[in-house]
């Protein structure tokens, strides 16, 4: 059993055994046997670590797959062992944002910067489909077994795909523009928040075909159009259906959602009410909360935790009411919903990269530290175990229902070898501001409709405290709406009288000043909405917005207003007089999804209803100046390494970094180069700058010294009747060096050997010889040698000394000797007592006793002297040293 056979006959196995529902993936679908290699390849997906079988069976196991930003690569981690047994590098997403959405069977992938969808069959590690949606954020993926759904929030709509092809199954569920959420809960089903309209609706999934369909044409965007056209073709027909619609809040407030085991929690940020889902039981609470709170996608157990990131507060709130609360170590304001699990409750501090601990009674227990996590921390529980991924970094953690954590390398070398990337650098730290009330919103607008006004806002200064909702006043009564949504009607209005309104800002400071409006008249005498509006993304980051003509219903066009939508959250783009916006540089967040509605305004102030949205578009523009850039100068000569972190990429994902060194320009993919072929010892600046789509961004530079070959700078020599010392001291020029000083005298040379520099010492070979030395120094740049100088070694004299007062013994002299043996042929002649002669160094030979004539001196060492213009040997026996008679004072004779 191999191959796709293999796999699919294990895939049938499994899902017997483990009672899993059968649905089997045809060969001759979307990918057959004979194709996959080619689409892996094709996908730039490539598995490392378990077999086909190792795999499948895993797969069932308690694990997750977690995304690696720097390494561009999911690894699966096993929750058991807390260890990586599977990979799959994905190419081009490199430092990209990615949305990782899992099954016990599926695995899809959404690359925020490119917003490439790929689905993985989990039992094979196959690529079964790839799809596209606009890039960043604002259409997200939910799945649950079979189930997979696509939400698109600008747009406001939800489709159900067959996750094997990726293909829409039946007919979209469709909202107003802006929706959030779209999670399911632990009964299977999807639950979506709409803010415009203040409800909360459940949608369950149609039945899985038996086969999947054929993929979606080349170049069709599964989301982010108006108007995507009809359904997919799988389910028969069948279309997932909306069963349940429930009003949690006033409309036009922000609303958040956390879905439950049994149904769904919906958090008006605007007021603070938490309302419960639990089948027909609706139940709501309204919490004292200090500022805005916030909850997680999913809440395991019966309690949802509130966090209010401003405070560092977080609330429990139960079915009754709050249940605890407490207070979240540290400052600033980068907190992460906190999660529920196993009775305690995870927060995650994005700032210090710690993730606090608090059990039921909101008592801190333990601390994770996860350092160099550089970034987001994303909790899920998975399994039966809580995984917590730094995807900027190397490392996660693995939380079982006792609370024990285990470190995972997501980096492991027996998956797969090799160092880490450098983690991305660590963001600036947060200044603290002084918080105050906020200010008053900017340019605030009003146009009349019929018995009802439309008014648009720009955001105030929220002064350091989060905004949380904003007050406009000026009809029947006053309406609170979410800081998100800066665009409300404002209905019930009487026709043919006037209004103004005014919009003051709230945060946990209190209420700032109002800005008031223009005057407007509801009338009946509305003029139609353009038909259709079409968005454009530029390059230099404005969005230019363009609509036909709308008519007057005889009245002239004053102008026309631009609504801007993204995810849960509505806020006016600008007026125009033509038939097109451009809106500004900066006014909208690049890298975020965006669909724009207008409305057409008369001469008489009377507005239309709102137009179609128009496709989804993502501002974009250069990329920020490179991150933390760094020079450096290897060991190498001529040589520097140029490194730095990836900046916000503005919408467009970066495709390479332009790198200029004195000149000379090389382009990368990676966020580091050498660059060679520089001169040494010189000063190198190196010039970075980042490329997207939209060109060249801003530059960083950073300076580097190349290495150069060392300084010498000599002392003066030092001598003795043995050596010769010279002191060597360098400027080693950024490479570290090693000294050396070789001596020389007729014709022989000897070198101390490379060492560390400072006092160099040559053993010589001669006491009283004048030598030549040289002082050399190298580094990695190269070797530089000092001119030649001179140094002479201490001379040591001896005496002949033979005392006889018989004069019997030492009469004819002592015997002098071409070698170191006391042998007849060896013997040139003699020397008489009381001889001085230079001693040269010592050799080893006979061993000879001068007994009573020396002070029965006795030695096997030889003395070299000259004798008779040659040299020649005495025995030490019969010479006596005037440096002590010390024989170690000779060097030793080469």
């Amino acid at each position: 059993m191999t191959g796709a056979d293999g796999a699919e006959d294990l895939g049938k196995a499994l899902d017997a055994a483990l009672a899993k529902p059968k649905r089997r993936i045809p060969r001759g679908g979307l990918v057959t046997g004979g194709v996959v290699t080619a689409l892996v390849a094709a996908m730039g997906f490539t598995v490392l670590g378990l077999g086909v079988a190792d795999n499948a069976v895993a797969n069932y196991d308690a694990s997750s797959w977690l995304w690696s930003r720097a390494k561009s690569e999911v690894a699966r981690v096993n929750g058991l062992t807390g260890r990586v047994d599977t990979r799959v590098p994905v190419a081009q997403s490199r430092n990209h944002a990615m949305q990782v959405t899992q099954t016990d069977r599926f695995l899809v992938l959404r690359d925020l910067a490119t917003g490439q969808v790929s689905s993985l069959d989990l039992a094979t590690l196959q690529v079964m489909a790839t799809t596209r949606t606009t890039s960043g954020l604002g259409v997200s993926i939910a799945m649950r077994d079979d189930a997979a759904f696509v939400v698109d929030a600008p747009q406001g709509v939800v489709r159900q795909l067959d996750p094997r092809s990726l293909v829409p199954i039946g007919e979209p569920v469709r909202y107003p523009p802006g929706i959030s959420g779209g999670t399911f809960d632990g009964t299977g089903r999807l639950w979506v928040a709409v803010p415009s309209e203040g409800t909360v609706s459940a949608i369950t999934p149609a039945p899985l075909p038996s086969a999947p369909a054929d993929p979606l044409p080349t170049g069709v965007a599964l989301v982010g159009v108006a108007n995507p056209g009809s359904g997919g073709s799988g389910g028969g027909g069948v279309s997932p259906a909306l069963v349940k619609t429930v009003t949690v809040a006033d409309p036009s407030h922000d609303l958040a959602v956390s879905t439950l085991d049994d149904g769904v929690a919906v958090l008006d940020r605007t007021t603070g009410a938490l309302t419960t889902v639990r089948g027909e039981r609706e139940h709501q609470v309204v919490l004292q909360l200090p500022g805005i709170g916030a909850v997680p996608p999913r809440t395991n157990g019966a309690q949802v935790p509130v966090t209010v990131a401003d405070g560092r507060q977080v609330v429990v709130v139960g079915e009754g009411g709050p249940v605890t609360q407490f207070k979240v170590p540290g400052s600033g304001a980068d907190l992460r919903p906190a999660v529920a699990w196993a009775g305690r409750y995870y927060c995650a501090d994005e700032r210090s990269g710690s993730v606090y601990v608090f059990d039921e009674r909101g008592q801190l227990v333990d601390t994770i530290e996860i350092k160099g996590a550089n970034g987001p921390l994303e909790l899920e529980v998975r399994e039966n175990y809580l995984f917590i991924n730094a995807p900027n970094s190397s490392t996660a953690r693995v939380v079982d229902d006792k609370h024990h954590v285990r470190v995972v390398d997501k980096y492991a070398d027996d998956v797969l070898g090799g160092d880490p990337p450098k983690d991305p650098p660590k963001p600036p730290p947060v200044k603290e501001d002084v918080v105050t009330k906020p200010s008053a919103p900017r340019s605030v607008t009003a146009t009349a409709g019929d018995k009802l006004a439309r008014v648009s806002w720009r955001a105030a200064s929220d002064n350091g405290s989060a905004i949380s909702k904003y007050v406009v006043e000026g009809g029947p009564q006053p309406v609170e709406v979410g800081a998100r949504q800066r665009s409300i009607e404002i209905k019930g209005l009487t026709n043919g009288e006037t209004y103004r309104f005014s919009v003051r800002a709230v945060n946990g400071k209190g209420t700032g000043p109002a800005k008031r409006g223009n005057p407007v008249v509801p009338t009946a005498e509305v003029p139609d909405a353009p038909a259709s509006v079409t968005a454009e993304a530029r390059p230099d980051g404005t969005v230019r917005v363009s609509w036909p003509a709308a008519n007057g219903q005889g009245n002239r066009i004053a102008k026309y207003a631009v609504t801007a939508t993204t995810a849960g959250a509505t806020a006016p783009a600008g007026e125009s007089t033509k038939t097109e916006l451009i809106v500004a540089k900066g006014e909208l967040d690049y890298g975020t999804q965006y669909a724009f509605t207008v409305v057409a305004v008369s001469d008489k102030g009377a507005a239309s209803t709102p137009s179609p949205a128009s496709d989804t578009v993502v501002p974009f523009t250069v990329p920020d100046k490179p991150l933390d850039v760094d020079a450096v100068a290897p060991n190498e000569p001529g040589t520097i390494t140029v490194s730095w972190g990836a900046p916000p990429d503005n919408g467009r994902p970066i495709t390479e970094y332009v790198v200029t060194v004195n000149g000379q320009t090389q382009r990368t993919a990676g966020t580091s180069l050498k660059v060679t072929g520089l001169p040494e010892g010189r000063a190198a600046t190196a010039t970075v700058r980042a490329v997207n789509e939209a060109g060249e961004g801003p530059t960083d530079t950073a300076t580097a010294t190349t290495i150069a070959k060392p300084t010498v700078t000599l002392g003066a020599a030092r001598v003795s009747s043995t050596t010769v010392t010279v002191p060597v001291t360098v400027n080693d020029n950024g490479s570290a060096a090693q000294c050396q000083v070789t001596i020389s005298y007729d014709g022989r040379s000897v070198a101390s050997g490379w060492r560390a520099c400072g006092d160099i010492v040559v053993n010589a070979w001669r006491a009283g010889t004048t030598y030549s030395y040289v002082a050399s120094a190298r580094n990695n740049a190269g070797q530089v040698d000092q001119p030649a100088r001179n140094a002479t070694t201490t001379t040591v004299n001896g005496l002949v000394y033979c005392v006889d007062p018989a004069g019997e013994y030492c009469g004819g002299g002592i015997g002098i000797y071409t070698g170191t043996r006391q042998v007849a042929s060896e013997a040139v002649g003699d020397t008489p007592n009381g001889s001085r002669f230079t001693a040269w160094c010592k050799k080893t030979g006979t061993n000879i006793r001068a007994v009573q004539y020396n002070g029965n001196k006795a030695s096997t060492w030889w003395v070299q002297i000259t004798f008779k213009g040659n040299a020649r040997y005495i025995p030490f026996a019969w010479l006596n040293l005037d440096n002590g008679d010390n024989i170690n004072g000779l060097p030793t004779c080469v």
